[in-house]
């Protein structure tokens, strides 16, 4: 996607890179960041305090282009994989003749390190880079040690480190036999993968060798693999390679549409009709037994985060005398919720309404649109099995049932189970991504509510 100077207040606030060119099409600096906005707004605000040399680059920008990308690994070897194609000049001439890191691997040595190198000197070594960002490269060399522990210095002391004992580094005295030594290699070219863009794969490999040990109820072995999942997460999920944004600058975009598409063909494949799905909002419940209970409203606008419109509900339930607390009932709580949220007209309503929980929740929900007098899509996501709730409304007869849902809750009724329909999505589905980002988020930004109102509560106290 490509902007003029004039325009740079229009990027988005995503991370990504951003490519710098001259009238004539060159390359003149490459660069990645957090907050494509904030960081390139750096370059053209009034207030900036520009070197010289940032002076003259900024002087011959005729175009910003950018790439918004999924992951902290992402950016980083996407940057690299640019300044290594197009070699920009100014890359080197802000750097002070002060070469880039590059992450060197030992792969021709017995026992391999990883290395952190400013040349490429050794013809015997795999290098990737360059990284502008040495911070960057360190914290995923970080994270990678503490899922594969590798040697870091090229002559090791003749004795067990610290590392080792930190859990980072398996020592030469480690290496006694043959099969210690095969699992450090096996470690080192996995590392490899992950630096070529196959975390992906590495990934499903470590979820299945996971799960095999779940069956064969060897849980404390497979904690320690679950573990090497959520370090491998922080920097990975969802990867894609730096190629595939060169071949397609906007694939971000594509796969965000293509979860959207997904998600409208389940829904409609089951009696919804669904034209759009630009907004979806989603609604979380949080409490602790009924105390400080807080409801949660976020936005996914075209599949992506939009926190301008996320909405926060302090519960307005019957309160315990006895016990000093919230009567619990997540099922009334969450029709108070969408209750309230309807009323605001206002606010942009959604194409689809997700609430968090099963059976129960779904039916509070349709009672809530129901006595509104609103007609939005609504379906549950079940937490256990990550399961979508939806009405059973495949055909015109079967509408009908919504309204047995409505009365059945109303009157108290805990048969439900033939109003709805379960469907359980494959785990690679580009739908069940969508579905887990809004969760999650969902999730994370009716927790921050709740613990503020539970440390408000004991500060009064």
């Amino acid at each position: 996607m490509d902007y003029s100077p004039d325009t740079y207040l229009s990027l988005p606030e995503k991370s990504g890179v951003y490519v710098y060119s001259d009238k004539e099409g060159n390359i003149l600096y490459v660069g990645k960041a957090n907050n494509l906005k904030s960081r390139v707004s750096s370059y053209f605000a009034k207030s900036a305090q520009l070197g010289p040399k940032t002076r003259a680059m900024v002087s011959q920008i005729d175009t910003i282009r950018i790439t918004i990308v999924e992951s902290e690994l992402e950016a980083l070897l996407l940057e690299a994989f640019y300044i290594k194609k197009y070699k920009p000049k100014y890359n080197s001439r802000l750097t002070d003749n002060k070469s880039y890191l590059r992450i060197r691997i030992t792969t021709k040595d017995e026992y391999p390190r990883v290395l952190l190198s400013r040349q490429e000197e050794d013809v015997r070594s795999i290098y990737f880079g360059p990284f502008p960002s040495a911070s960057a490269v360190k914290l995923v060399l970080k994270t990678i040690r503490k899922i594969y522990p590798f040697q870091s210095a090229y002559n090791h002391p003749k004795r067990v480190c610290l590392f080792h004992h930190l859990g980072l580094c398996p020592c030469p005295p480690m290496f006694g036999s043959p099969e210690l030594k095969k699992a450090y290699r096996k470690n080192i070219r996995t590392i490899i993968r992950i630096l070529e863009g196959e975390s992906r794969s590495v990934m499903k490999e470590l979820e299945k060798e996971r799960d095999i040990l779940s069956k064969k109820e060897r849980y404390e072995e497979a904690l320690v693999i679950q573990k090497k999942i959520n370090a491998l997460s922080f920097i990975t999920t969802p990867f894609h390679k730096p190629f595939e944004y060169v071949v397609n600058p906007n694939l971000r975009v594509d796969i965000r549409q293509k979860e959207l598409d997904g998600v409208m063909d389940v829904l409609n494949a089951n009696g919804f009709r669904l034209k759009k799905l630009e907004r979806n909002a989603r609604y979380d419940i949080s409490n602790i037994q009924g105390t400080h209970a807080t409801g949660s409203m976020v936005v996914l606008t075209h599949g992506e985060i939009d926190k301008s419109q996320y909405r926060k509900f302090k519960i307005k339930r019957e309160w315990d005398r006895r016990n000093k607390k919230d009567l619990p009932n997540d099922f009334a709580m969450m029709k108070e919720v969408l209750t309230r949220r309807l009323r605001h007209e206002d606010w942009y309503f959604p194409d689809l309404i997700i609430v968090d929980g099963g059976k129960g929740q779904v039916s509070s929900g349709l009672q809530a649109l129901s006595e509104s007098g609103v007609d939005i899509p609504l379906v549950g996501l079940a937490k256990r099995e990550e399961t979508i709730v939806i009405p059973n409304v495949l055909s015109p007869e079967r509408a009908k049932r919504v309204e047995g849902i409505i009365s059945s809750t109303s009157s108290g009724a805990n048969n439900l189970d033939n109003n709805f329909i379960d469907i359980s999505l494959p785990k690679n589905s580009p739908s069940l991504h969508l579905i887990q980002r809004i969760r999650d988020e969902a999730h994370r930004f009716a927790i921050t509510y709740h613990r503020k109102l539970r440390g408000n509560s004991a500060l009064r106290s």
